[in-house]
């Protein structure tokens, strides 16, 4: 059984959904429904965007021969934990408007959450060749290529190796009093 290692504390008073969502690195190679993939995938499709663009797309792969195709363009240091989760899902954007990177973002925020609620998790990763997962997947050259997010239930930290299982906790946040600057920017 996993221990709750997660002793994070909102500075202000939020839903626990934000505070309880990390991305952990180990996952079980067991494989997830297609109800609570495309599920997850639903809530990012519900993100706002720029003028209703809705630029995102996602490239999934659940089998092995499509994993196999992500595994080639992820970089050793996260595939030596990401080649265990049972999804990889790679999240990109077409070229439209000034904010599709933002929306982009956005609806990796929502896809992030509502696999939490479907008791997944999910770790995104930009630690890939870029022009090596174009190549591979064939994306034209009007998207941008953000992250690769590993998709599965969680593991065991024992998984991992040595050095990994070190940091296999919730992370920290900087104070919100860092992050906010009244009027003005202020270094």
């Amino acid at each position: 059984m996993m221990s709750n290692e997660n002793s994070r504390k909102a500075t202000y008073s939020i839903h626990p959904q934000f505070v309880n969502r990390w991305s952990p690195r180990s996952f079980l190679e067991k494989e997830v429904p297609e109800e609570l993939i495309y599920s997850t995938l639903e809530a990012a499709r519900w993100a706002p965007s720029s003028r209703n663009s809705q630029p995102w797309r996602f490239i999934l792969a659940r089998n092995d021969a499509d994993r196999a195709k992500f595994h080639s363009f992820i970089m050793d240091a996260n595939r030596t934990w990401c080649e265990q989760a049972p999804a990889l899902i790679l999240l990109l954007s077409e070229q439209i408007g000034g904010a599709h990177t933002f929306d982009a973002g956005t609806a990796w925020g929502y896809l992030a959450l509502q696999a939490a609620e479907n008791g997944l998790c999910t770790h995104a990763m930009g630690g890939f060749d870029k022009e090596k997962a174009r190549e591979v997947l064939d994306i034209p050259v009007n998207y941008d290529l953000h992250a690769v997010i590993a998709l599965g239930y969680r593991g065991e930290k024992t998984s991992l190796s040595a050095a990994l299982q070190e940091g296999e906790t919730p992370s920290p946040r900087r104070p919100l009093s860092e992050s906010i600057y009244e009027g003005t920017f202020k270094e």
